[in-house]
């Protein structure tokens, strides 16, 4: 990695005092004060949500008191509406959102809460591909060709689309689901789609079911690009080894190319017992995880739970307090008052 995942941002999280007012979901009650939670992730072909729906079931089995309902949304960004309409608890996003949010960047200038971390759940390294004959680069996009740099609603399209634009934008933006992009592709609608590397290192489904359906390959940026966008502060670069796979049409050995943290945030006015308590419960079964799902097996490890972390979003308390008891907290990040 060019830089720490969990340092991108352009602010601190001290800047955050004051921006988004005092919240509260003005029923008089904490949110989440029954013990029932939604969380979700992204669309229902995802890992994410694959991920969240045992997460969700671990922690239902094994706690009494507290009910996780996993549910597919249309991404980061839709996330925070859902958190703001109070359609859900406990969402993801990534450190691009993670920055919008801080510098109350459209469209979140005008939440009245603030979004509180509370674990890491995974590392994405995010790519363009296609199935065009004798494409290699970002640059073999052109004039009228149609991309879909990840789903409308995904924060991931804004990163994507932003980091594209250094290379071109002469290209149709449409948005096709992740698992429709390989049908996409070899019935011709579809010139580049995205692709990603779990923790930098795992295809999901969904790319190895494009990988089945056509000759896929993968779109390297040019070098003078990739060395724009290691300067800019608002993208991380990655170097992904990609001899660790097989079955791609063309692939470099190295792919540069931009990576995103996924954390789970919550309202700061969340209810302190409940996030508690389900923190506790996931903890007490993470060894179990990676069985459930292999892509999990990272939250076996314990300081996992906290790496990468945003300096742009304050932590809420109850996971500040948790962690510091299992003696993993960080005292680079702030807490947030409740």
């Amino acid at each position: 990695m060019k830089r720490s995942l969990g340092t991108a941002g352009l602010v601190g999280a001290a800047g955050l005092a004051g921006c988004f007012g005092d919240g509260g979901s003005g029923s008089g009650e904490a949110p989440g004060a029954d013990g029932e939670m939604i969380m979700t992730t992204s669309t229902q072909d995802t890992s994410a949500y694959t991920m969240s729906t045992v997460i969700a079931n671990v922690v239902s089995q094994n706690n009494d008191e507290v009910n996780v309902q996993a549910q597919p949304s249309e991404g980061t960004n839709a996330n925070i509406g859902r958190l703001s309409q109070d359609q859900s608890d406990i969402v993801y996003i990534q450190n691009w959102t993670a920055s919008k949010l801080a510098n109350e960047e459209e469209p979140f200038g005008n939440l009245d809460f603030t979004p509180v971390q509370t674990f890491h759940l995974y590392d994405l390294a995010w790519f363009l591909c296609s199935a065009n004959d004798d494409w290699t680069s970002i640059e073999d996009i052109g004039s009228g060709d149609r991309v879909s740099p990840t789903p409308s609603g995904s924060g991931t399209a804004e990163m994507l689309e932003y980091a594209l634009g250094f290379a071109t934008d002469e290209y149709e933006r449409i948005s096709i689901g992740y698992g429709s992009q390989g049908s996409a592709m070899s019935e011709g609608r579809l010139d580049a789609g995205a692709g990603t590397f779990i923790n930098l290192s795992v295809e999901p489904s969904w790319v190895q079911q494009m990988k089945s359906t056509v000759d896929l390959r993968l779109l390297q940026f040019p070098s003078d690009v990739v060395s724009e966008l290691e300067e800019d502060p608002s993208i991380i670069m990655s170097e992904v080894d990609t001899t660790q796979f097989e079955g791609y049409g063309y692939a470099p050995d190295t792919l540069n190319t931009p990576a995103l943290a996924y954390n789970f945030v919550t309202r700061d006015d969340f209810d302190y017992d409940t996030l508690y308590s389900f923190l506790e419960t996931l903890w007490a079964n993470r060894d179990g995880l990676g069985e459930e799902n292999a892509l999990l097996g990272r939250m076996e490890e314990g300081e996992f739970w906290m790496e990468n972390g945003y300096t742009t979003l304050p932590f809420h308390p109850a996971a500040a307090d948790f962690y510091k008891e299992q003696g993993i907290w960080n005292d680079e990040y702030e807490i947030a008052e409740q």
